[in-house]
């Protein structure tokens, strides 16, 4: 087997199951190297709460810990890598401290793999962005092949100058089996008895946000989209909003809707209860106005259950997921009027076929991953 040293900050459950399914492929052994500390539970600012994820995200696999930051730390992951001597190193992000330092050591030893997930839609012209592209063309001269999460992303690395010879394409994607359907889950008659729960019929139809309540996802903006809509429609009474998550805007989310009963927060809910979620909603709306709103999986999962979306053109996943129907619709971002728009066209255009929606996001998995990393080591 092919030694692979993957650096990542910390387990994460978009990754520890691609490290998993690298490691029962028998061709690639992944070990990773996590550069913080092995916390169970960790503060999330974005959530503005402690998680604790339910799902394994440390077995069935290799890894360690070896914090970095200062210089001895450093040089300890530094050292610790190269005992181990694997025939590549996949880098996860080059600005959380140490990685950088490592990708600077290896370059030119073995092949440095990088991946990350970045786009040029916050880009504003001007001179700071003139010295931030020198700057990170710097950085990815230390890079020998970057591997791409979609378009956005793509055209990211192209203005950085990386090569086409140096682009693989590895999709962002989430577990779509784990949120897939079966007898044995019943999730579609579990979000049913949920919604009765929360006082919604059957036949409503319902616009489900799932994500951190903060600035830049606009949870804010949909609400009023909502309320107008609520206010100038007759025919969209039977309309309600589900938040599901938690974060900066929770409270004044909440004081604006105090007065309504078809606006409704559930809070932060954990991944194994996510399948569900996802199915409280006939759609999913992911109004981001960023800064940073880099791909939104998010909306991977949604379509993984069968639901469409309507996400804003600065989500960096709308490109390639949201681009038409039934998967989903684009709208322009911080346009509350475009948003509206493309809620009520996607409205009625419901009910839309799970199925297609499901064929639409499958080569979206863990497995295209797991492909790319295997082939680069050919």
């Amino acid at each position: 087997m092919k030694r692979l040293a993957i650096l990542l900050t910390h387990p994460i459950q978009y990754y520890a199951p691609v490290f998993r399914l690298l490691q029962q492929g028998g061709i690639v052994h992944p070990l990773v190297f996590y550069t913080r500390s092995p916390d169970k539970t960790l503060y999330d600012s974005g959530f503005g709460q402690n998680v604790s994820w339910d799902i394994p995200l440390l077995e069935g696999y290799d890894y360690q810990f070896q914090p970095a930051g200062r210089k001895t730390q450093n040089q300890a992951l530094i050292e610790a890598i190269a005992q181990w001597q694997p025939q590549a190193i996949l880098v996860y992000g080059w600005n959380p401290p140490g990685h950088l330092a490592v990708m600077r050591h290896f370059k030119g030893k073995i092949p440095v793999w990088f991946r990350g997930d970045s786009t040029l839609l916050d880009e504003q012209p001007g001179p700071r962005q003139w010295l931030r592209r020198c700057f990170l063309r710097w950085v990815y001269r230390h890079v020998d092949l970057a591997f791409y999460v979609g378009a956005q992303n793509r055209r990211y690395f192209e203005a950085h100058r990386l090569k086409p010879q140096q682009l693989r394409f590895a999709p962002h994607a989430v577990d779509n089996d784990r949120f897939a359907d079966g007898p044995e889950k019943n999730y579609e008659s579990r979000a049913l008895s949920w919604r009765r729960e929360l006082g919604i019929a059957d036949d409503d139809f319902v616009i489900l946000f799932a994500g951190k309540l903060e600035p830049k996802k606009a949870p804010d903006l949909l609400l009023d989209a909502f309320q107008t809509l609520k206010a100038e429609r007759e025919s969209l009474a039977h309309l309600q909003l589900i938040f599901a998550g938690s974060g900066q805007l929770e409270t004044s989310l909440k004081q604006a809707a105090a007065q309504r009963t078809d606006v409704h927060f559930i809070g932060f809910q954990n991944q194994s209860l996510m399948p569900i979620v996802y199915r409280l909603g006939n759609v999913l709306c992911l109004p981001s106005q960023g800064p940073g709103e880099t791909w939104g999986l998010a909306v991977n999962e949604a379509q993984a259950c069968g639901r469409p979306v309507v996400v804003s053109n600065k989500v960096g996943c709308a490109i390639d997921l949201a681009n038409s129907l039934p998967a989903g619709l684009t709208m322009a971002s911080a346009d509350k009027e475009a948003l509206i728009a493309g809620l009520c066209s996607l409205l009625k255009a419901l009910p839309c076929d799970t199925q297609s929606i499901q064929t639409c996001i499958a080569p979206w998995a863990f497995s295209a991953q797991v492909n790319a990393f295997t082939n680069a080591m050919a």
